[in-house]
Formats: structure tokens, C-alpha cells, sequence
């Protein structure tokens, strides 16, 4: 099948995200949350003592993908939403990506659909994070 080169920009961002998405979720498969072995550190906590609000959000990412729920929430109780947001994001790309292969018709109301639905989800899911960082700003 070959793409049509107007619908190719939208198909390629598709799968970048996805891949980053993927990335993200093997990240989180491959490090175990019962070993403190994450590689990334949180430099918030490391600079200033104390713990941002996306403080434990790896650790509760590989627990979510374990099952473990309620042990997610405590590491970082806006957990299992950025994972849901990330979930979607990944189905939407892919299904988006697919549509893009089958047929471009539409493909502008489909890129504004999708950059409208996306912000909101975004919106939903970081909220937290940017209530605490515009509160810590001013």
C-alpha cells in the first residue's frame, strides 16, 4: 500500500509518538517497582529536599503496568490518569496512523479533531502539574 504524500507528515508524527509512547512503556515494564533503581532521578527533589508533584511517577507507571493499582496511587496519586492519558494517546495514534494508510479524505478535519482532543486529554491529565507549578511560580 502505498501512502499518499499529503497524508504522509500526519503519518509519521503518528508513529514517532507512538514510538515515544512505547518507549515510555518499556521504561516502565523493564525496571522493577520493588528495586530503587530508577535511572532517572527526580533533580526537583535533589536540589531542593522536597518532592514534586510528579515526584514517583516512574515507580507508579511500573506498578500500574503490573496490575498494582493501589500501590500506584500512593506513590503518586495523578498516576494511573497521565498512564491513562498516555494509553489513549498510544490507541488514538495507532488508529489515526492506520486511517492515515486506508484514506486521506478528510484528513484536515481529522488533524484538528485530533490536536483539539489531544489538548483537552492533556489538559485533563497534566492539570495537576501545572495547578502546582503555576502556584509554586506565583
Amino acid at each position: 500500500m502505498k501512502l499518499n504524500p499529503s497524508g504522509r507528515p500526519y503519518f509519521i508524527l503518528n508513529v514517532i509518538l507512538t514510538g515515544v509512547i512505547l518507549l515510555i512503556a518499556g521504561y516502565s515494564f523493564f525496571y522493577s517497582p520493588d528495586e530503587e533503581k530508577y535511572p532517572v532521578p527526580c533533580v526537583h527533589e535533589k536540589i531542593t529536599g522536597e518532592p514534586c508533584p510528579s515526584c514517583g511517577l516512574s515507580h507508579a507507571f511500573s506498578l500500574i503496568v503490573r496490575g498494582r493499582i493501589d500501590e500506584a496511587l500512593q506513590w503518586n496519586s495523578q498516576s494511573l490518569r497521565v498512564f491513562l492519558f498516555f494509553a489513549l494517546q498510544m490507541v488514538m495514534r495507532i488508529a489515526l496512523g492506520a486511517r492515515t494508510l486506508i484514506t486521506i479524505r478528510g484528513l484536515k478535519q481529522v488533524t484538528i479533531t485530533d490536536a483539539a482532543v489531544s489538548s483537552a486529554m492533556a489538559l485533563v491529565a497534566f492539570y495537576p502539574f501545572m495547578r502546582s507549578l503555576w502556584l509554586t511560580l506565583f
